[in-house]
């Protein structure tokens, strides 16, 4: 911990004429949250989720989202806002985020962010600007009907003959960012990371990451987290989304954890079969972000 602590010492006491910020960010189970917590009760400050699906209602453990008594009473932002059936995309979350961190800096504290969506880190890190584009309802429809004749793999397989380096940051399962990618390349030959500009810096930020480059100790860590959301109730959980109406489709509980659970609901899969593929889900998702999270070394 110590090292983290001189880090940001010597960041807070380098001058700078941008407000400061710091991003804790790594593959999943590496150690974010703790870090996160630890780094803000040494600074009295308040920790902002960069996490996609943590911004679902409902969707904890399979999430691994913080929980109450793990945050030791520093607030914690972003997580909760929306229902799982509701659509958020970057650029909603860049704005709410800025406002935030306006908030947190106007009281004297220095925000920190949390989290392994690389898009939600780069979209507040980079400035990016974020143009909002009109759907092409009838190309995203006929591109669902194909996913459901032939599944995922097949439409993210579609998107790497394109576009290779931006499928590599998405799990074949998150179909809706599939779908939009693929929108977007039809609509104008390009990749969505090509069409994000780069604004004047907003903030100075240190970035930091508990995740020391041990990738097999990385893969044990989430093959035990997956054990560990099942003895807290992960079938439970997706069975109460469920209760409360929401469809099995619902863009959401096709992510990792919930689509899995939702094929043992169903008599797809055994319990074990079940959680070796989430485990190798976020196995591979971790190492998708490595990938993504180069540019921040």
């Amino acid at each position: 911990m110590q090292i983290y602590l001189d880090k940001v010492k010597k960041f807070l006491e380098t001058p700078s004429i941008l407000p400061k910020i710091i991003i804790i960010y790594g593959p999943t189970a590496c150690g974010k949250t703790a870090l996160s917590i630890e780094l803000a009760k040494y600074l009295g400050t308040e920790v902002i989720s960069a996490d996609s699906r943590q911004i679902y209602r409902y969707m904890d453990i399979g999430t691994g989202k913080v929980m109450r008594e793990e945050m030791q009473g520093i607030p914690h932002h972003m997580l909760d806002i929306r229902n799982p059936d509701e659509e958020y995309s970057v650029g909603a979350y860049q704005k709410e985020v800025f406002e935030i961190i306006r908030d947190i800096q106007s009281r004297g504290k220095v925000p920190i962010l949390c989290g392994g969506t690389g898009l939600y880190l780069d979209a507040i890190a980079f400035h990016f600007d974020i143009r909002p584009r009109e759907p092409d309802w009838r190309y995203r429809d006929s591109l669902e009907l194909l996913r459901q004749e032939k599944w995922n793999q097949h439409l993210w397989d579609m998107l790497a003959a394109l576009d290779r380096e931006y499928a590599e940051t998405i799990h074949p399962n998150s179909h809706h960012a599939v779908i939009r990618a693929l929108e977007v390349w039809r609509e104008t030959g390009k990749s969505k990371s090509e069409l994000r500009v780069k604004k004047d810096p907003l903030f100075d930020v240190l970035f930091l990451t508990p995740y020391d480059g041990d990738r097999a100790k990385l893969y044990e860590r989430i093959n035990a987290r997956i054990e560990e959301m099942f003895r807290l109730g992960l079938v439970d959980e997706v069975q109460g989304i469920l209760a409360r109406g929401y469809s099995p489709d619902c863009k959401w509980l096709g992510t990792i954890g919930y689509k899995e659970v939702i094929e043992y609901r169903d008599g797809k899969c055994t319990l074990s079969e079940c959680k070796a593929k989430i485990q190798q889900g976020n196995r591979n998702y971790a190492k998708r972000q490595l990938t993504w999270f180069r540019r921040y070394t």
